[in-house]
């Protein structure tokens, strides 16, 4: 059977997307009837209150939460109605995920810690492509470190170069400076703006920052689990704010 026509022009499509979370009376309705569209090579800042539901709708676009009902297309594949298993394949093809506490594994240096999304898909140099990605990221020289002899910056770089070294189409970063000093978090964020934009990969992400969110193509501002409009910033403005 013939897949339907998907618009390569979209890195990732939501329609009508609901998502609760818990079960019985401690169900929570999380996303309500989301509609989103994020073109391809571009970045996108979503932003608003605590407990909005940004990080979960980041999450659903990252396929690491399954949509109650509606529709999601990211990176050309359908992952409406995907089990946990198909939706670990997409990730391991499709995306790289930066996360605000890191999530490096404590008892593996940083070159294998880069190297485990390499290695989980089989590829034969993955250490040799580590390697070269925590160079670009410019921790040559703290390869052999564990994640605990590495300041809070080197520990994203390393999450960074994680995140990149499958070559994904889409990066998803949730509040990838939040646990930074503002020095650490100015060079991290301009690291993952040009790290993305020199891969042609989409960027999505979630932030309480004004300055971080300025930086990106458009910005949408999720309150109660709805989305607001969408604002689209032009390359003057995003100038400015870096």
């Amino acid at each position: 059977m013939s897949q339907p026509y998907r618009d390569a022009s979209f890195a990732v499509e939501v329609e009508n997307v609901e998502l609760s979370l818990g079960s019985g009376a401690a169900r929570v309705h999380i996303l309500k009837g989301v509609s989103l569209q994020v073109a391809s090579g571009t970045s996108l800042a979503l932003v608003g209150p605590s407990g909005s539901g940004k990080s979960t709708l980041l999450m659903v676009m990252a396929g690491l939460e399954r949509i109650d009902a509606g529709r999601l297309v990211v990176a050309g594949e359908d992952l409406s109605g995907a089990d946990e298993d198909r939706l670990a394949r997409f990730r391991r093809r499709n995306v790289g995920i930066v996360f605000q506490s890191f999530h490096l594994i404590p008892n593996m240096t940083a070159l294998e810690n880069v190297a485990v999304p390499l290695e989980l898909s089989g590829v034969r140099d993955a250490f040799e492509r580590a390697e070269a990605e925590l160079k670009l990221v410019g921790l040559g020289a703290r390869l052999h470190h564990y994640p605990g002899a590495l300041s809070g910056g080197e520990q994203q770089r390393v999450a960074i170069a994680r995140a990149l070294v499958a070559q994904p189409a889409i990066v998803f970063a949730d509040e990838p400076t939040g646990n930074l000093d503002e020095a650490n978090g100015r060079q991290i964020a301009e690291l993952l703006f040009t790290s993305a934009a020199a891969r042609g990969a989409t960027l999505i992400l979630v932030t309480h920052d004004p300055a971080l969110a300025g930086r990106c193509e458009q910005t949408v501002r999720v309150h109660s689990g709805r989305l607001e409009e969408p604002q689209v910033r032009s390359a003057a403005a995003r100038s400015a704010a870096e």
